[in-house]
């Protein structure tokens, strides 16, 4: 018989071998999937993960790879800090959304005046006071109500899409659109675009943010009495009462932190890659960062090589589906699948198999 038998402490090894042989994983599972398709397996997962980085249109894919990466490692270091405390917020991609419509707004505002000195840091902090108000919401109501964020922030993302369909059709549109949704392009307004800073690198502010997060990060954790705080109250939130900490203090700054960085990300995204507005506004982002996050062990560096892998898939999945007509829905099930290979191998960071013999009746 096979038997799980909980380690008495933490594996070290399996603790950093878990994502790649997650990943390991994935890409078996994912050549079967392709193969039930009538794909040629090896040709879906070379276009996925070679082509992007080292094929013949890899000087195409790059920048689109760093653009993708950049609001998934912002948002997944912000969630970081609240899964490190072993508080769950699930809602990030309504704070995504809202920090976008927020740093749109600022811009919509003042258009058409010129003083990107002025507008574009307004925007920034529009868009982390839009995602940091949205997570607010579950933070307080957890702290006096003694609700579950996980619930609240989940279905505050139904309300933040709601409001950005009806916004880009109402509020925000573009008066010269001729009645079509969406708001004005902010790649056309000189204040407020979010343009490359070096031509066709794909590296523009959002990018950068993204590094210095993972930077301050890594800074907090390895090096601040509040990254203590945080690892103590999610491994033993009663030697971390003991320790003075504050269990509802903790909840506001983490939620705080996670949804500043992920409408910062909105912001960045709206003012960029995606230009304006609109009810199709570039989802998903706040959900796959909880991926993200979790490949990347809750470690900065972690998520940051994570981010640049899910980037990946993104990428290459796009070139999968132009390139041999796969669906789109067979490339978010294969992300999908990263997810629960993580989750399955996990568990052998704190428990080992053990080969028994079954008892005689």
């Amino acid at each position: 018989m096979l038997k799980l038998e909980k380690r008495p402490q933490p594996s070290k090894a399996w603790t950093y071998a878990a994502p790649i042989v997650a990943v390991v994983i994935t890409m078996l599972l994912g050549a079967i999937l392709f193969w039930f398709m009538g794909k040629p397996p090896l040709g879906a997962i070379k276009t996925i993960f070679w082509d992007p980085v080292f094929g013949d249109f890899a000087f195409y894919y790059r920048p689109e790879l760093i653009k993708k990466a950049a609001p998934l490692i912002l948002i997944a270091i912000g969630l970081s800090f609240g899964f490190r405390a072993g508080i769950w917020n699930i809602g990030a991609e309504g704070q995504y959304i809202i920090g976008a419509l927020a740093g749109a707004g600022v811009a919509l505002a003042f258009y058409p005046m010129e003083a990107r000195w002025l507008i574009f840091p307004l925007m920034i902090i529009a868009g982390i006071l839009g995602g940091l108000v949205w997570a607010m919401i579950p933070a307080l109501l957890k702290v006096f109500f003694k609700t579950n964020e996980i619930l609240v922030s989940l279905m505050l993302v139904y309300v933040a899409q709601v409001l950005i369909i009806a916004w880009s059709s109402g509020l925000m549109r573009n008066p010269e659109g001729r009645g079509f949704p969406g708001s004005r392009n902010l790649n056309q307004y000189p204040s407020a675009a979010n343009l490359d800073l070096i031509k066709d690198t794909g590296i523009h502010w959002g990018v950068i943010a993204a590094v210095a997060a993972v930077a301050a990060a890594y800074i907090v954790f390895s090096r601040h009495q509040f990254g203590f705080d945080v690892r103590l109250a999610g491994q033993s939130p009663r030697a971390a009462r003991f320790a003075g900490v504050d269990p509802n203090k903790m909840v506001i700054v983490c939620m705080a932190i996670s949804g500043g960085l992920a409408g910062m990300a909105g912001m960045f995204q709206v003012a960029g890659p995606s230009a304006q507005v609109l009810g199709s506004f570039p989802s998903n982002f706040g959900f796959t960062a909880i991926i993200v996050a979790f490949l990347g062990r809750l470690h900065p560096v972690g998520i940051l090589l994570a981010g640049l892998l899910m980037a990946l898939t993104y990428v290459g999945g796009d070139a999968a589906q132009s390139a041999m007509n796969l669906p789109a829905a067979a490339i978010q099930l294969f992300q999908g699948m990263l997810l629960f290979s993580i989750l399955s191998v996990d568990v052998l960071t704190n428990y080992r198999v053990r080969l028994t013999q079954r008892k005689a009746d």
